[in-house]
């Protein structure tokens, strides 16, 4: 039986472009290309979480105009149960990304549709009780996220929490999660605790949560738990293209390993971090949010290739 996720986030339009080299404040830079694909940390998390082998779900708004209609499209050619997608009067959101030649991005988000995502309802509750992992970010309303994690809690769903954008977060929100997933910005942001040295950030997050996952960029990621276990993973070493997407393709695999694996533990850690750093990694080699999430097959290569294959 597959892994059963269910994402509760956002759904945006990106509107991409790349650059040379990313302004600085009041600078023009003249770019090279434009296009328009589709995001969000929410769908795309979703969609990562479907090509790397979930069945998915997912719960969010978008809005009654043309990007809405690009949005859905998108989630359902993934394969993704949308009938907990909402569409609403106004715009849908959307993300203003530039990327530059060194893979480096900056984001601007317009939240639009996904500012409505308030509250949910019975079916929303049914999926997230079917669930194996609940997964969350932090670009819809706190109280939707606090909600289904609720309801996750109280039906033994895990809950996986990407704490993005980054902001402090209340206890009683951290209380309800399972596996915190951040970056080094996010987890300082979190935690308090502006230093950046990962285990600093890895033993103040355990205090708050109990299972901590802080990826590290093109140096891999790092697991953390309340047991006192500490496992650091490499990243797989690729020719980077754009690493806008690699956070959510990480986040959306890692998702599925957890499924998959009965849960994230000091016995698994390195075999989910291994899988879920091979699917940014593979991500980052290609252009894009959405249209880079890479399938099974190339994370499971990857995989293999850097680390010798599938613990």
């Amino acid at each position: 039986m597959s892994a059963r996720v269910v994402v509760v986030g956002s759904a945006n339009l990106d509107l991409v472009v790349t650059a040379p080299q990313l302004p600085r404040p009041g600078e023009t830079v003249l770019g090279d290309d434009f296009r328009t694909v589709p995001g969000g940390k929410g769908a795309n998390q979703a969609v990562a979480a479907a090509r790397a082998g979930a069945d998915c779900d997912f719960v969010g708004a978008v809005g009654a105009d043309e990007f809405g209609t690009q949005l859905r499209d998108n989630l359902v050619a993934a394969g993704i149960d949308v009938r907990g997608l909402r569409t609403v009067d106004g715009p849908s959101g959307v993300a203003l990304i530039a990327v530059d030649h060194a893979a480096e991005n900056c984001i601007v988000v317009a939240p639009g549709a996904n500012a409505t995502l308030t509250a949910l309802d019975d079916a929303d509750r049914t999926a997230v009780a079917a669930a194996d992992v609940l997964l969350l970010q932090l670009e819809v309303p706190p109280a939707a996220v606090g909600q289904a994690a609720g309801w996750a809690r109280d039906g033994g769903t895990a809950v996986v929490l990407n704490a993005a954008p980054a902001r402090p977060l209340p206890s009683e929100l951290l209380d309800l999660v399972d596996v915190l997933v951040v970056n080094e910005h996010e987890a300082a942001v979190v935690a308090g605790v502006f230093t950046d040295e990962p285990a600093a950030l890895l033993d103040t997050l355990v205090t708050l949560v109990p299972r901590v996952v802080l990826t590290l960029g093109a140096r891999g990621a790092a697991y953390a738990d309340r047991g006192g276990a500490r496992v650091e993973v490499p990243a797989p070493k690729v020719d980077a293209v754009d690493t806008t997407a690699a956070g959510d393709a990480f986040t959306g695999a890692l998702a599925v390993a957890l499924a998959e694996r009965g849960g994230l533990t000091a016995d698994t850690a390195t075999a989910v971090l291994r899988w879920a750093c091979a699917a940014g990694a593979a991500c980052a080699r290609r252009a894009g949010a959405s249209t880079a999430l890479p399938e099974r097959t190339a994370i499971e290569a990857l995989c293999a290739a850097t680390y010798g294959g599938a613990e």
